[in-house]
């Protein structure tokens, strides 16, 4: 894939995301359409680009680098964007305006890809204007603003049309081997491609009314192509929550805690199978190594990498959770591991 590691978040929502989507999109259509007015949609993004953030990322573990995008929700730099674009990142940066900033992950919502930032230092942004995502109409005209060209380059300019409403499409995370389906998204005729991740969809009125978060396989082979988004009310919903610092069953609040091990599902018997261990993590400490297949997790069995990142997002730093897992030998074993930090 060429000298510099490929960050796999930015481009697996927007790469794996879309072959899969090709085969499971649930099409769900109102039924009766009504069909939007024309309006200039690249004067109503004019209007948000202002507010658009450029997320860079890096992953030390494994040398790694992505892009994304962002939306400022307040002029004190709390901005929206995707789980995904941030997932696993030692250090984001992120830039509005010309200015760069640290930045550091307020909480997320893992299964509905939504995340929000907290811009370091930052005061006076513009705001993105929010729209209403239930006003939508199919045949409405959006633009997806991205960071495809990177943090040096323009926005992503993407124009096409609301084709419809309700759809699904399954994701697969490179790095940890999870999958989810993340439901209730909006399709639309664009070609958004990797590093238009978090960025806004706008209307013509120049309101934000979705996230775009995956894109049709069809891009990768030729013009054209569509995009999927998450209804900016849903976002807004999820990330208010957030703001709030109000945690739940499916709301982390805080960067995620690291265990410390590359899993995949095991192919034979029960568990996931260990295929690296962080040096020095809480895994290693606990006495697991690459081959050892880890059976349960905080007293929940363990049948796949997804209910282990979803265990691992019921805690916080510095719990201490019961592990069991079967060794290269065969033999059951047991022991514990103190949770740290993710970053």
């Amino acid at each position: 894939m060429g000298k510099i590691p490929v960050r796999r978040r930015v481009a697996p929502l927007l790469t794996a995301f879309t072959i899969a989507s090709a085969m499971v999109l649930a099409l769900v259509a109102p039924a009766t359409p009504v069909l939007a007015a024309p309006g200039d949609p690249l004067a109503g993004a004019a209007q948000v680009e202002p507010a658009v953030v450029r997320i860079d990322t890096e992953i030390d573990y494994q040398r790694a680098y992505g892009n994304g995008a962002g939306i400022v929700l307040d002029p004190n730099g709390q901005v929206l964007t995707n789980f995904h674009v941030v997932s696993g990142a030692d250090r984001i940066t992120a830039a509005v305006g010309g200015r760069s900033y640290p930045a550091e992950l307020v909480g997320y919502n893992r299964r509905r890809d939504i995340a929000v930032l907290q811009l370091i230092g930052a005061a006076g942004l513009p705001a993105a204007p929010i729209g209403d995502s239930a006003q939508l109409a199919e045949g409405e005209p959006v633009v997806a603003l991205g960071n495809a060209n990177g943090s040096n380059g323009p926005l992503t300019r993407e124009v096409g049309t609301v084709t419809g409403f309700g759809r699904a499409v399954n994701a697969e995370d490179a790095l940890t081997g999870s999958k989810d389906e993340l439901t209730g998204l909006f399709e639309f005729a664009a070609p958004v491609v990797a590093g238009d991740s978090g960025g806004p969809v706008v209307n013509s009125a120049g309101q934000v009314v979705g996230v775009t978060t995956a894109a049709s396989v069809n891009y990768r082979f030729g013009p054209g192509g569509e995009g999927y988004a998450i209804p900016i009310n849903d976002a807004m919903a999820i990330a208010n929550q957030i703001r709030s610092r109000a945690p739940s069953a499916d709301v982390h609040i805080g960067p995620p805690v690291l265990l410390g091990v590359g899993v995949r599902t095991a192919q034979r018997g029960p568990g996931v199978q260990i295929a690296d261990v962080l040096r020095g993590g809480p895994a290693e400490q606990a006495g697991l190594v690459p081959g050892d297949a880890l059976l349960t997790l905080d007293g929940t069995p363990l049948d796949s990498a997804t209910t282990l990142t979803y265990v691992l997002d019921r805690h916080y730093p510095g719990d201490v959770i019961d592990l069991t897992w079967i060794d290269g030998s065969g033999q059951e074993r047991v022991g514990k591991a103190t949770l740290t930090p993710m970053s």
